[in-house]
Order: structure tokens, then C-alpha cells, then sequence
């Protein structure tokens, strides 16, 4: 009888471990796939990617339009959208292409994302695209009554993403058919973040949402003063986002209460950037030209850098470097702890794209139609 039960108990602790595992956060990108906007399904942007001290520029790859969502990078290929309407699959290793599939509505600013053999992407028309990864082939579309700027996330085989048509939808990966929608009171403009089996959507009407990924239900929505442009990042139990009423605002997933809220004391300025966050930093660009890095406890300014322009770039974190476009047509790598300039890149066009890295590379789109690769 002693046998039978030390079995029982390792099996049970067998599924337990399983069951953590299962549901661990996910905190940063692997360092070989950087597979959605920000890397995580929570939208973190960090990566486990290790950069070379000195990157240079490897190669480029020119489309016929601007460039203006962020790339995923996904088993040596490059997946990324442009404005005349097409999506690209070009060569990691060379940006060689390798397909382009036409859709002959722009993508703006929905970010494709890669799950398993399939890349999504949304339009301005408002038609989500399933995309065969190898070939670039149709697989399905799905038409929501308005334009998409959100970026497609992915979570247990389901697809979320939001529509300028109030809602949040949820559809099969496999098949596009609807699961569920949700209707909010305003524009969907912000990609879905998603963690610990909900999903979250900061919108247009000036409410931060937490529903259920499974069934669609609302579990609870929490008032953030002002419109939202940018994504939540999930990090724990708090979310991080900024707003047009020109505040960053940390949140208590837990309290559902405020925890602390940042504005400028001088540069009054919208918050369009999504923030990466770290155990303790998180970091966004703003609108008064500055990359801001701000404590997550205290929401206090930890450092700022001053850009010539807007800084709508989301930026991405690998280890103590941070990497952000602005608007002045520059890529910046800044130091975490100090915010200090190690390196930039002048593209010569806005950068309002977020980087990406995966494999020891980086990438970011141009407003003027250019991909760019750097590494070593």
C-alpha cells in the first residue's frame, strides 16, 4: 500500500508541475523567434535575443510602400507588411524574397504574427488574413465591419484581435471561423494582450478590459482617463499603458485599482508607443520626441532621452540595451540603466515601426519602404 500511494503522489506532482508549467508567464521572446507585436503574448517586448555589441548594417529589403507595422521573425524568415497591400516572407540570413502575398488593402499598423505554419495579418479593408507560412497561399480570411489596425495575437490555437468596429474577436486559428466577439464602446485600436487565461484591450473608449479568452465574458474593465493608442503590457499582476490624456498609468490587475500614474511635469504630450517592461523598468516612447524609462513600483522617472522627433517606435528590450525608432529617422540604442546613446542608425525616413530580433538580428521597417537588417 506504501508503493501505491509514493506512486499516487509523483503522479499528482507530476500533473502539478505540468499544470505550473503550463501556466508560467512568459516574460520575454525566445531568442531564436520574435512570433507577434512586442514578442510575448503578453506584450512585454524583451527578448532573450543576444545582440552583437556592434551592430551593423547587414542588408535591406525595399517594398513599394511605407513600412509602418513591426516584423516577426519566425524559423529563419522575416514576415512583415507594407502600405501598398502586400505581405512579405524575405530571407533572415539575406532578405532575399521569398514571397509576397497581395491583399490590395494597405497594412498599416496590424503587426503579423506567426503560429504554427500560419501568418496572420489584418488590413485596413478589416479582413484578417491566414497566410500559408512556406508558400505565401491563402488559407482564409475573416471581415470585420471595420479597419484593422490592431495586431493578431495568438493563444491555445485561437486568434484575438480588435476592429474599428467596437469589437474584440476571437477566431479559430484552423478554420477563421468566430468563437466570439465582444463589443466595446469605441475603436479596437490597440492589440489584445493576453495572460493567465484573459485577455486584455485598452481602447478608444477610455477603459482598460480584462475578458475571458475562452468564452469572451467580461471579467471586469477598470477607467483610464483618456483614449488609449498604445497596448498593455501584462507583467504579474500590473498592466502598463499610456494615453492620449498624456499619463503612463501602472495598474493592479489584483486591486483592479490605479497604482501609480506619470506625467511629464513640462512636456505635456500623448503616449502612442506600447512599453517594454522589465522586473523593475518599463520603457516608452512619447510623443514630446523622448524615450522614457520609468520604475515599475513607483512609476517614477528613472531617465529620459531626447530624440528630433515623435517617438511612436515601441521599444525592445535585450538584456541592458534598449532599441527604438523615432521619427526622426534615427534607431537608437540606449543604455537601461543610464539611458545614455551606445549607437544609432540613421534610416533616413520615420521610424515608427517597432524592431524585432531573433537569431542574433535585428529588424525595422522604414516609412520610405525599407526593411532593415543589422547583426554582425
Amino acid at each position: 500500500m506504501v508503493g501505491m500511494r509514493e506512486t499516487v503522489l509523483v503522479f499528482i506532482s507530476i500533473l502539478l508541475l505540468g499544470a505550473l508549467v503550463v501556466s508560467a508567464e512568459i516574460l520575454s521572446s525566445p531568442a531564436d523567434a520574435w512570433n507577434r507585436f512586442r514578442g510575448t503574448p503578453s506584450l512585454t517586448g524583451v527578448t532573450d535575443a543576444a545582440l552583437p555589441q556592434k551592430l551593423k548594417l547587414l542588408w535591406s529589403h525595399q517594398a513599394k510602400d511605407s513600412i509602418e507595422s513591426s516584423a516577426a521573425i519566425v524559423d529563419g524568415t522575416v514576415y512583415f507588411g507594407s502600405m501598398e497591400g502586400s505581405l512579405y516572407a524575405v530571407s533572415l540570413s539575406d532578405g532575399k524574397l521569398r514571397w509576397a502575398y497581395t491583399i490590395e488593402w494597405p497594412i498599416q499598423e496590424s503587426s503579423p504574427c506567426v503560429s504554427g505554419e500560419t501568418v496572420f495579418a489584418g488590413d485596413l479593408y478589416g479582413t484578417l488574413h491566414a497566410v500559408d507560412a512556406a508558400t505565401g497561399k491563402a488559407k482564409w480570411t475573416f471581415k470585420s465591419e471595420g479597419e484593422i489596425k490592431s495586431s493578431p495575437n495568438f493563444y491555445e490555437n485561437r486568434i484575438y484581435f480588435g476592429s474599428y468596429d467596437t469589437h474584440l474577436y476571437c477566431l479559430s486559428a484552423d478554420t477563421g471561423k468566430l468563437i466570439w466577439k465582444f463589443a466595446t464602446e469605441g475603436p479596437v485600436h490597440s492589440t489584445p494582450s493576453i495572460a493567465q487565461g484573459q485577455v486584455f484591450v485598452s481602447g478608444c473608449d477610455e477603459t482598460l478590459r480584462a475578458i475571458d479568452a475562452k468564452t469572451g465574458r467580461q471579467i471586469y474593465a477598470l477607467p483610464l482617463g483618456g483614449y488609449t493608442g498604445a497596448s498593455a503590457a501584462i507583467r504579474g499582476s500590473y498592466a502598463y499603458v499610456g494615453t492620449f490624456t498624456n499619463e503612463v498609468l501602472g495598474i493592479d490587475l489584483k486591486e483592479r485599482a490605479l497604482r501609480w500614474s506619470y506625467m511629464h511635469p513640462s512636456r505635456n504630450f500623448p503616449f502612442y508607443s506600447s512599453a517594454a517592461v522589465t522586473e523593475n523598468r518599463v520603457v516608452l516612447g512619447g510623443r514630446d520626441k523622448y524615450v522614457h524609462c520609468l520604475d515599475s513600483e513607483t512609476g517614477k522617472e528613472v531617465w529620459s532621452f531626447a530624440t528630433r522627433s515623435r517617438v511612436e517606435s515601441s521599444p525592445l528590450i535585450a538584456g541592458q540595451r534598449v532599441f527604438v525608432g523615432s521619427n526622426d529617422g534615427y534607431l537608437y540604442e540606449l543604455d537601461l540603466k543610464t539611458g545614455e546613446k551606445a549607437w544609432d542608425f540613421i534610416a533616413g525616413a520615420p521610424l515608427s515601426a517597432s524592431p524585432a530580433a531573433a537569431q542574433g538580428r535585428l529588424v525595422i521597417g522604414s516609412q520610405d519602404g525599407v526593411l532593415y537588417c543589422f547583426g554582425e
